[in-house]
């Protein structure tokens, strides 16, 4: 695997039983990157391991006062620092390559399944905990699937280094080879601490990026109310919680290092006391001593890396759990390997079974529902993303008798869409933001006219920094952030418009604009969605009016079922939901049900106003032409 061969086209399927299963299936995937740093690596440490005995070689040489061996201890020398800086050049490479493909790897996973879960993954799951698992733990686990393969050239070459030193020189050999297991293993009873002060600073820095994230979402909210403050008080608790736990996890880490420098100076103490007596009693030659005392200090080397797969494997141990819980979860419904869908899509009635309700195939549907968390729980049902269904026990939603959980994800994506109450617009020019999967059917001129947007075109048309004149060329900045919220609601729903689903479920689609908008915007979405099922939730007078039949929330279950008109003079509950009136007020309801029913009259008086005028400025402009 190269990196320039990323993405990948498939990243595979993982196994998300737990965090080291997890891991253990990204160092499958990767076996040939893994052999090649392990081969690299094994190289490498060899040429270094072997250096001392070039060295050795050498002090015996002048010693013996032999120019041919000095010679050829040069040369030995030589050829093994060429060979260390090819291997070490071509580790860092294939290290790299490993580190950034499984990195790689692990986003593809988690932006396949934010995809896959849609709105529903930040409902399972903290939106801190999305962005930690994202950015820091992706790091995390690349770090320990590179570090794998190093830490076996280590352990390989350690292995063969004792052997060979106890052939070599069986005195010393044995005890190098007697103190290498107690140095490798001196560090275990540290993990522990050391793993769950990790533990605890990444769950502290998970809970900060949180409070992070929230605080910048609701800034404006926050300025508008005077509460900057107060959560940036807690921004900063909370940092300094991270900063303590990060404090004591250094300090275990740190007693770790000493741990691994201290025991093999020890060793080398040992090593070389012992060593020295036996050249003075003349049983080996100084250039030996050399040598064993040159492979000793080399032994360093391979305990760092000890050390590293240890911290490495505390570290990314959560960060796997972590990504496995959300990678682990599903969507009711078919596997992605069924999404290939076969036929027309369903087609008819849409129908929850939970709540009873019933939207009728080609009609406008209007939802009142007195609980806004209710409504959005609900929208989403309809569209197929809301948690739970086959898996415990709740029956899907139907359009036309087929249940959305049994159909593929992309059949129920274009069977059902659903537009959220606080949609997002992606930055890019106004083309790219409608330029979305449709069925054709609607023109991006139509949308945009039957969503009022009239006026948001020529905003951006003035805002363009490229001066064209054409609005679909003019760009739009990160969630739309340069235009007030009701344009940003109209321009969501020509996007959504011109999907041109066979359902199309809308929440609170015209919160954000005037009255006199909303109005245009329910004849412009009657006239468009015309033999189409819409169902849109909302409590606006102005587009319950439109609608061929309004249903009536109550407790989770459908209560009634009418016109606006009927259930305002028939029903006190949703007369008080929708005006926000009690039965004690009996005037306001009276006065807000006449203006129900002469919402229309009114409209086409104020039409008919319009007309006037424009007739009564044609004739003035005629008579100023006839003078001129």
């Amino acid at each position: 695997m190269h990196i320039r061969d990323l993405p990948f086209a498939d990243p595979g399927r993982p196994d998300v039983r737990s965090g080291p299963r997890f891991l253990l299936w990204l160092g499958r995937t990767q076996v040939g990157g893994q052999a090649k740093a392990m081969f690299w690596g094994t190289v490498n440490m060899a040429s270094v391991a072997l250096f001392p005995l070039a060295a050795g070689l050498a002090v015996q040489a002048v010693v013996d006062r032999s120019g041919a061996r000095l010679a050829l201890a040069a040369g030995l020398m030589l050829l093994l620092g060429t060979i260390m800086a090819l291997a070490d050049m071509m580790l860092h490479r294939v290290s790299v390559t490993n580190w950034i493909t499984a990195a790689a790897r692990v986003q593809q996973l988690l932006a396949r399944k934010a995809a896959e879960l849609g709105a529903t993954l930040t409902r399972r799951v903290a939106a801190g905990e999305v962005v930690a698992v994202s950015t820091g733990d992706v790091e995390k686990i690349g770090w320990f699937v590179e570090s794998v393969s190093r830490f076996m050239a280590a352990l390989l070459t350690t292995l063969v280094l004792c052997v060979s030193l106890t052939i070599y020189q069986p005195l010393l050999g044995l005890v190098v080879a007697a103190g290498v297991p107690v140095l490798a293993l001196a560090v275990l009873p540290l993990l522990p601490h050391a793993t769950r002060r990790a533990d605890e600073q990444r769950e502290k820095a998970g809970r900060a990026t949180e409070l992070a994230s929230d605080t910048v979402a609701g800034l404006r909210v926050l300025r508008g109310i005077g509460g900057e403050e107060l959560f940036l008080s807690r921004y900063r608790r909370a940092s300094q919680e991270v900063r303590r736990a990060a404090v004591r996890s250094a300090r275990m880490w740190a007693l770790i290092a000493a741990v691994q420098v201290v025991l093999p100076g020890l060793l080398l103490i040992a090593v070389v006391w012992y060593g020295v007596r036996l050249v003075r009693e003349g049983r080996i030659e100084v250039g030996e001593l050399v040598t064993v005392y040159g492979m000793v200090s080399f032994l360093l080397l391979p305990l760092r890396h000890f050390e590293e797969i240890a911290q490495a494997y505390s570290f990314s141990r959560p960060s796997a759990a972590r990504a496995a819980r959300v990678l682990g979860l599903e969507r009711v419904g078919p596997p992605d390997g069924d999404r290939e869908a076969t036929g027309p899509g369903p087609r008819g009635d849409l129908y929850d079974p939970v709540t009873g309700l019933l939207a009728p195939a080609g009609r406008l549907t209007a939802v009142v529902c007195g609980d806004p968390d209710a409504a959005g729980r609900l929208a989403d049902r309809l569209g197929g993303h809301a948690d739970g269904g086959a898996t415990d026990g709740t029956p899907s939603v139907l359009l036309g008798g087929v249940a959305l959980d049994d159909l593929p994800l992309g059949a129920a994506r274009e069977a059902v869409l659903v537009q959220d109450k606080d949609p997002v617009l992606l930055s890019g020019t106004l083309a790219e933001l409608l330029d979305v999967p449709s069925s054709g059917a609607v023109a991006a001129e139509a949308a945009l006219t039957a969503a009022q947007c009239d006026d948001v075109l020529a905003s951006l048309t003035r805002s363009s920094a490229e001066g064209s004149d054409d609005p679909m060329r003019a760009r739009i900045t990160e969630r739309g952030r340069s235009l007030s919220g009701g344009q940003r609601q109209r321009l969501a729903l020509a996007r959504s418009l011109i999907t041109d689903p066979e359902a199309l479920v809308l929440d609170e689609p015209t919160a954000a604009v005037d009255s006199h908008t909303e109005a245009r915007i329910a004849d412009g979405l009657r006239r468009l969605r015309a033999g189409r099922t819409t169902v849109v939730f909302t409590s606006s007078p102005l587009l319950l009016d439109r609608a061929d039949q309004v249903a009536f929330l109550q407790e989770g279950r459908v209560a009634t079922v009418g016109t606006h008109a009927e259930l305002l003079r028939t029903d006190p509950a949703y007369r008080a939901v929708v005006t926000r009136r009690t039965d004690e007020e009996p005037d306001a309801a009276d006065e807000e049900i006449d203006k129900a029913m002469d919402d229309k009259a009114l409209d086409v008086e104020l039409a008919g106003f319009e007309k006037a005028e424009a007739d009564e400025g044609e004739q003035i402009g005629e008579q100023i032409g006839g003078t001129a």
